[in-house]
């Protein structure tokens, strides 16, 4: 992948497009995919479209039980217990998983949290990193022989617009420095989009390919540790919690892209990309409004992937992928 590879393609697709838009008339029957987050919002969505299309769906969750009630009435999947932020419990599933699956065809990191009060985890690791990416990147470095064994796997990891308040910060990843919720988010998601291009270059010759995306502006139990009052101010939310920001989607529309990103034949024999609204996005210049769309070039950077990529497999001591 190379900068001049983020150009749409002429998608069928578009914003509006929803998940059930998507996998309409696609057989997926005997697939099997994994999907983090899969019980409430975009990954309920998510979990719901791909297992109406035939396609066996393992949930890990950190509240199986909560994510059993929530997937009461899907067919044909499973929950197992998992913290993204406990990478020893991320180890015990994927050692569980390896032992009873010959492959695994679809990786969805639909699981994430944003702009979370201060919290460190592990040796003292800065939450949101550690969750959004260093959980996934565990995660997906752990199940790659069963990628590997899939015929086309494909791994699709949920970034966000917020990837452009910020690179990652080498100086000072976890905030030891003073924390920022909203820069360490946006770290995290950049870091997530990073993490798609570097698997991508690792993960090809095996016939693994990777992509991150901004699912769209949307109300979920994302936002579940914002105040009301900072929800409102930021015109996303009445006085009663009701959606009136411009431009937001249903969970259905938001959970599109990346359905797309695991099923489209238009990404055969592409990967690193990073995409919006069932397409392909473009490069947006520095400066830009986050909401004009379009990923930074920092984002899709191969070097500052490999150098994330090095960092992450130091500091969680995941199983290397070697080529």
């Amino acid at each position: 992948m190379t900068i001049t590879d983020q150009q749409p393609l002429g998608s069928p697709f578009s914003a509006s497009t929803s998940a059930e838009d998507v996998v309409a008339g696609l057989d997926l029957s005997g697939k099997t995919a994994v999907v983090t987050g899969g019980y409430s919002g975009l990954g309920l969505a998510t979990t719901q479209a791909l297992t109406a299309a035939g396609t066996r769906v393992i949930v890990p969750a950190r509240r199986p039980d909560v994510a059993r009630a929530a997937l009461k009435g899907v067919k044909n999947y499973e929950v197992v217990p998992m913290d993204l932020a406990d990478l020893a419990s991320v180890r015990s599933v994927t050692a569980h998983l390896r032992d009873r699956l010959d492959r695994l065809d679809v990786l969805m990191a639909v699981a994430g949290v944003m702009a979370t009060p201060e919290r460190r985890v592990g040796p003292g690791w800065e939450g949101q990193l550690t969750a959004n990416h260093f959980g996934h990147f565990t995660l997906a470095c752990e199940l790659y022989p069963l990628l590997a064994a899939a015929d086309g796997a494909r791994v699709v990891v949920n970034s966000s617009a917020g990837h452009t308040l910020t690179g990652i910060r080498w100086h000072d990843p976890h905030f030891h420095t003073g924390y920022d919720k909203w820069l360490a988010y946006g770290q995290a998601k950049t870091a997530n989009a990073l993490f798609a291009v570097h698997l991508d270059t690792v993960g090809r010759s095996d016939g693994v390919r990777a992509f991150a995306l901004h699912p769209g502006k949307i109300i979920t139990g994302l936002q579940r540790e914002m105040a009301l009052k900072e929800q409102i101010d930021r015109g996303w939310v009445d006085q009663h919690g009701n959606v009136i920001g411009e431009g937001f989607k249903t969970p259905s529309q938001g959970a599109a892209t990346g359905l797309w990103a695991a099923t489209s034949p238009l990404l055969d024999n592409r990967g690193g990309l990073y995409l919006e609204d069932c397409d392909i996005a473009r490069v947006s210049a520095p400066g830009t409004p986050m909401d004009d769309g379009g990923v930074r070039a920092y984002a899709v950077d191969p070097d500052e992937a490999a150098r994330l990529w090095s960092m992450s497999l130091a500091a969680t001591a995941a199983t290397p992928i070697i080529r």
